[in-house]
């Protein structure tokens, strides 16, 4: 039996990327597991990492690691190259900044799912720095001198890839763009069953979503603050919630972080849900649809390959602009059209998407890749 590595970039919380490890992890239950940085009561909460072997890399034991991990950047690559793989003969990585960058060997198999190369080094960069207060002054240089030489690693370590699986054809072009590299494009799994099916809607829209810059959620609370006879709930929390609180109308009603379960049951009562980040793929506007909930969604990114826009049978529709009175236009656009979202298309539209699908998909992916490699040892 080949053994088996499974490389991933940190645990810190149940996002997209983990969701994807939890059932690559499950399609391969005999493999061992590494990480850069693991969150130790979070490892300890979650079903699928709990009784793994997992090995994390020496910024685990960095002072103030368990509070700003994502500080030792510049230190990660050297973090990942440390990682000892030459035991295994299938590795497999799921990387959004550096988890590609395992050494491997030439008799050593290594498929690369990606979520995006790292997106404050490459297209993001200039939003990242001016978001974070680097766009000027000494700091700003030392962050882009950084930035430059993690391109320049980061295209190095591209080589050591035997096949990129990307998770939309959005991130499929950025991979062909900065690594030149064609990938294959498996769609990341959602868990569709969560989600019911309701077909009577309420009179109000919802957002969801971390409050930091990129999300754009301001946007969204300033365009139905505008709009003072439409309802807008908002869920989430993050560094931006008192500048978007400041900026709500009364109709705007900031609930703050929420469990699940009553993130379910507004997705499922909402006439429609509102999404205006930019995303690699995006799984919550996939999981308003599971609901029978369709989208009002920003015409860029993962969102174009997840929603339906035209035909017979559309899930939502696109504004074309980060802007206020782009939102405003696209609910009015909704509200005028609200009859030819039906619940029931939306979710059929979701279950493309689902974990079993992803499964199926991922594993035959892998074993064919496998099959082949063999035959040419």
């Amino acid at each position: 039996m080949k053994k088996i590595a499974l490389m991933h970039e940190w645990y810190t919380t149940l996002a997209g990327s983990e969701k994807v490890m939890e059932q690559v992890s499950g399609l391969y239950s005999e493999a061992d597991m590494f990480a850069i940085y693991a969150d130790t009561e979070f490892v300890q909460a979650t079903d699928f990492l709990r009784n793994r072997k997992l090995t994390t890399t020496f910024i685990q034991n960095l002072p103030w690691a368990s509070k700003s991990f994502r500080s030792y950047l510049p230190l990660m690559p050297l973090a990942v190259e440390q990682i000892d793989l030459s035991s295994y003969e299938l590795v497999i990585s799921s990387s959004h900044a550096v988890a590609k960058g395992v050494i491997t060997g030439p008799d050593q198999l290594h498929i690369s799912y990606v979520h995006s190369p790292i997106r404050y080094a490459w297209d993001l960069q200039h939003q990242y720095l001016r978001e974070s207060g680097l766009d000027t002054g000494l700091k700003g240089w030392i962050a882009k001198w950084m930035l430059h030489k993690i391109r320049m690693w980061d295209v190095r370590t591209a080589n050591g890839v035997d096949h990129f699986v990307a998770n939309s054809k959005f991130i499929a072009r950025r991979i062909k763009k900065v690594y030149g590299r064609d990938a294959d494009l498996i769609y990341p799994p959602v868990n569709i069953s969560d989600f019911s099916l309701v077909e009577e809607k309420e009179d109000f829209y919802l957002t969801a979503s971390r409050l930091v810059p990129y999300k754009k959620m301001d946007l969204i609370v300033e365009a139905f603050s505008k709009m003072p006879e439409k309802r807008l709930i908002v869920i989430g929390d993050g560094p931006d919630m008192q500048k978007i609180k400041a900026k709500a109308g009364k109709n705007v009603e900031m609930l703050g972080y929420q469990p699940f379960s009553v993130l379910k049951d507004m997705m499922q009562r909402a006439q429609a849900f509102v999404f205006a980040a930019e995303e690699d793929f995006g799984i919550i506007p996939v999981e308003a649809q599971a609901c029978g909930t369709p989208v009002i969604a920003f015409g860029k990114g993962g969102v174009l390959e997840t929603v339906i826009d035209r035909g017979p049978k559309p899930t939502g529709l696109f504004f074309m602009e980060q802007t206020v009175s782009a939102v405003c236009m696209a609910v009015q656009d909704f509200e005028k059209r609200r009859h030819h979202f039906l619940p029931i298309n939306c979710r059929s539209n979701s279950e493309r998407f689902s974990t079993e699908r992803f499964n199926l998909e991922f594993s035959n992916y892998v074993r064919s890749k496998w099959l082949d490699f063999s035959s040419k040892k």
